[in-house]
């Protein structure tokens, strides 16, 4: 850790932006002031925004970093640095990795990808190479016949801070439209028209014998351990209240207005992918991000599989939907910060941990500058 101050910023602060200095001391920020700096070894911002550090929910970007195309391995040590340093990079300093736990019958393999990425995180965590803050997030496919047994080894696996119970079955949930799904799956896996037919049978058949039995022996597995318990993909009332009974606190991505209403009534929080607000919708079909933020349903956002993404989504919720630049930073950063129970961070206040992100928007894209976890420059 420095101690540093920077100054000509525009800082984000939880209420209000002000452009003026920080201090930063024993890897906390132990000063903000409005006005310019004089002190020997400020740094100048240049009138750039200054950020918290942003914290992620949800991305699956380690296992793109695994397999960067379709059956190439990439190594395990190799993979989560790269990894780590994109989110480093796109001004990420908390992350949670989001794994999953079962695919429809891919059994060793998949079993050997989470014990090589933790094994691997370790690692470079002893090895003090890691840049962000790394948690972990198990996305559990409920309909999947392995998935209990999958996730049985990584119950007590001390960084795992959230579950997230997920049914990618076709014909509901992300999958509702049945043709938007047909078209994924063609287009990504050069699946012929029987082939996928036969597969989409299979997957009916294994949800109608699998899904409800395991969700319930997966909430008694996790039952000992407190965990930001997450629905994903809801789609009806019906499927928002069920998780509302079930404990859990977060809807990752509901697909349509009416699951959006229905999680904000039970208290719930609302996510979306940030690659939905930039490209404009949804990939699937499903209710756009923009619609939800303009009904003011849109509590966080995640990066998904695009970790920039987190960054601009903020920017494009403050310029293009005009919401405040300090409650569209709030969705990368402040709730995501309480979601986890992370009081130490996800906000520009002294005493709380030098997360910070020096941003620069390029067109209608941001950039980050320069950034800093505890008061040490990662990117």
């Amino acid at each position: 850790m420095s101690d540093f101050v920077v100054t000509n910023a525009r800082i984000v602060l939880e209420h209000e932006v002000v452009h003026g200095s920080l201090a930063v001391a024993g890897g906390k920020i132990a000063a903000i002031s409005e006005g310019g700096s004089a002190l020997p070894g400020t740094v100048d911002l240049d009138g750039d925004w200054l950020l918290p550090g942003l914290v992620e929910l949800h991305t699956d970007n380690l296992e793109r970093c695994f397999e960067p195309r379709p059956k190439v391995r990439w190594p395990a040590d190799a993979a989560v640095l790269a990894h780590d340093g994109q989110l480093a990079q796109a001004g990420v300093t908390t992350v949670c990795d989001a794994i999953c736990v079962g695919i429809y019958g891919e059994k060793r393999e998949r079993l050997e990808l989470m014990e090589q990425s933790l094994q691997a995180i370790e690692h470079a965590k002893g090895r003090g190479a890691l840049a962000c803050d790394h948690l972990l997030h198990l996305r559990l496919e409920v309909a999947d016949p392995n998935v209990v047994a999958l996730a049985a080894p990584l119950v007590d696996e001390p960084s795992l801070r959230m579950i997230s119970f997920m049914d990618h079955t076709p014909g509901q949930r992300q999958w509702h439209d049945i043709e938007k799904y047909r078209q994924f799956q063609m287009g990504r896996n050069g699946t012929s028209p029987a082939e996928l037919e036969a597969q989409m049978a299979e997957r009916l058949a294994l949800q109608a014998q699998y899904a409800e039995r395991h969700k319930q022996e997966l909430l008694e597995l996790f039952a000992h351990r407190k965990l930001v318990k997450a629905s994903h993909d809801d789609t009806t009332v019906e499927h928002v209240e069920e998780a509302a009974r079930d404990g859990f606190t977060v809807s990752e991505f509901p697909t349509t207005l009416a699951a959006a209403q229905a999680a904000r009534q039970h208290g719930m929080i609302n996510v979306m992918g940030g690659p939905n607000l930039v490209l404009g919708g949804s990939q699937s079909g499903n209710v756009g991000a923009a619609e939800l933020v303009e009904e003011g349903l849109l509590d966080c956002f995640s990066s998904d599989y695009v970790p920039t993404s987190l960054l601009t989504a903020a920017f494009l919720m403050h310029h293009r939907l005009e919401r405040t630049l300090t409650e569209a930073v709030a969705t990368v950063t402040a709730t995501p910060a309480r979601v986890l129970g992370l009081a130490d961070r996800g906000r520009i206040a002294v005493g709380l941990r030098a997360d910070l992100v020096q941003a620069r928007e390029v067109g209608s894209a941001v950039r980050a500058m320069a950034v800093w976890k505890e008061g040490r420059r990662i990117a």
